[in-house]
């Protein structure tokens, strides 16, 4: 079995952020227990790196970069993946219009 697309979604915010999320069902396997495979991404306007990136790229399995920091994520279901992503995301937000004041 080929990774099968479940979900790619891409868009400019109102305030010119770019969120993007694609997540594959794959087969199990070491890499991939769960047989998902999935990159959630938030990229603040003006800039090209993101500030929140949430994905399981084999090695390194589930894990989030917040800004510089990169942390190891416990999955445990796509709803709490998206849940913790926006919550993530919400919080770039608000370090952004706190440094703006």
């Amino acid at each position: 079995m080929g990774a099968v697309l479940l979900r790619r979604e891409k868009f400019v915010d109102g305030d010119g952020d770019l969120v993007e999320s694609v997540l594959w069902q794959v087969r199990r396997s070491v890499a991939h227990p769960e047989g998902l495979r999935y990159r959630l991404a938030f990229v603040l306007a003006g800039t090209k790196t993101p500030a929140v990136l949430y994905d399981n790229h084999h090695p390194k399995g589930h894990h989030r970069h917040r800004g510089a920091t990169q942390s190891v994520y416990p999955f445990s279901g796509v709803d709490q993946l998206v849940a913790d992503f926006l919550s993530d995301v919400r919080g770039a937000k608000a370090e952004r219009k706190e440094g703006n004041t």
